[in-house]
């Protein structure tokens, strides 16, 4: 294989029915990349359908011993990466044509340390819903206070970046606070405002029940650092503007 670009770290829990459409959205990527699978110990038939795809030597498959959770499981997948960048991707999303070559390109021009995409919002089924969460040409630190405005699965990042950050906290948001912690230190992150992650609304995501996913921001932002006051300052925000993204 030619120098390894990206390396893409998919986890993978119980989630037969849709990973092979996450696996062929990645292999179409026109960038030189790895494809890294971690089976974190599914109860399901999903490891035969990853091996329909483990002779591809882009693909890299591995199973954990025990079930280590989303968050240290894609800190594994960093570990392992040969790439000179990270991308990241759950099993039920997929991506759009040329997702990754674009965002090479916007983040080399940029000089931003990483780079996020809008997304378009799909039924369980994989049909769409009509609705696409954009993003601003800039997210800072201090926009990312109040709400989330980066999708793990939409992240391109340099992975001497990101071999310095540790998910934690599979209780909360780890993405989030994690994105917190980089963009205080490094910067801005760059933004495609093009739906180019296809988000689908899984029954068991972290995001389709709206009350634990609030109960999990607020933990977020208190695992972040912040005190009860702030913490409850920036939560008040991040519900109002949760309202204004998803249903005007």
């Amino acid at each position: 294989m030619s120098q390894i670009e990206v390396s893409v770290i998919m986890p993978a829990y119980n989630c037969e029915k849709y990973i092979e459409k996450a696996i062929k959205s990645v292999l179409k990527q026109e960038v030189n990349l790895e494809l890294i699978i971690i089976n974190d110990c599914s109860k399901d038939n999903l490891e035969e359908v990853v091996n329909k795809y483990i002779k591809d030597r882009r693909v890299v498959y591995i199973k954990n011993e025990a079930n280590l959770g989303v968050a240290m499981t894609r800190n594994k997948g960093v570990e392992m990466a040969q790439g000179e960048y990270i991308a990241f991707i759950d099993a039920d999303d997929w991506w759009g044509h040329n997702k990754l070559s674009k965002q090479l390109k916007v983040l080399k021009e940029s000089g931003c340390v990483m780079c996020s995409t809008a997304r378009e919002l799909f039924t369980s089924n994989g049909e769409t819903v009509g609705k696409v969460i954009p993003v601003p040409a800039r997210i800072t630190y201090k926009k990312m206070l109040y709400g989330n405005l980066i999708n793990c699965s939409s992240v391109l990042i340099k992975k001497d970046i990101m071999k310095g950050y540790n998910m934690e906290y599979d209780d909360a948001h780890e993405d989030y606070i994690t994105w917190l912690d980089i963009l205080k230190k490094h910067g801005e992150c760059v933004a495609i405002n093009e739906p180019l992650l296809k988000y689908r609304l899984s029954p068991a995501g972290k995001s389709r029940n709206k009350l634990k996913s609030a109960k999990m921001h607020y933990k977020s932002l208190r695992y972040a650092g912040f005190g009860v006051i702030r913490s409850c300052f920036y939560f008040v925000a991040y519900a109002i503007n949760g309202v204004i993204k998803h249903y005007m």
